[in-house]
């Protein structure tokens, strides 16, 4: 599978722990931040996969789980420390649910939004792959 747990360094002292995404933490230049927060327990997001764009999610705070297929296999990731990130690739579908209450998601992008970058629809994604499923 097209995916990699990221150890994320962090900083830990009696007022408490402070986490770094600097250098070489992650295998690119982070070109967009953004975060999902409110995300009711019954709900689900992502539901695509990027061409190009490779993401680091993050539960900074909480718990969520992500749904992986790249068109062979499918894993299921949860989420839940904040020193772990979920490096996804290109190619990979993701799906993500099961927020926690209070649950929030960190997305660091190699890729500012392009629609053309993504698949948004299950089919079309197992023809770009080659995929019977």
């Amino acid at each position: 599978m097209d995916y990699k747990i990221i150890d994320i360094p962090k900083i830990t002292d009696p007022r408490g722990n402070l986490a770094v995404l600097e250098k070489d933490t992650i295998p690119y230049k982070i070109e967009r931040v953004y975060y999902l927060y409110d995300v009711p327990s019954d709900s689900h997001r992502g539901g695509h996969a990027h061409k190009e764009c490779l993401e680091l999610l993050i539960a900074v705070s909480g718990s969520f789980t992500v749904i992986l297929d790249n068109g062979k296999v499918k894993e299921t990731v949860t989420l839940n420390k904040p020193d772990k990130g979920l490096l996804i690739s290109t190619m990979v579908w993701r799906e993500l649910a099961d927020f926690s209450s209070g649950a929030m998601c960190l997305v660091l992008a190699s890729h500012e939004f392009e629609e053309s970058d993504y698949i948004r629809e299950k089919e079309d994604f197992y023809l770009a792959t080659g995929s019977n499923s």
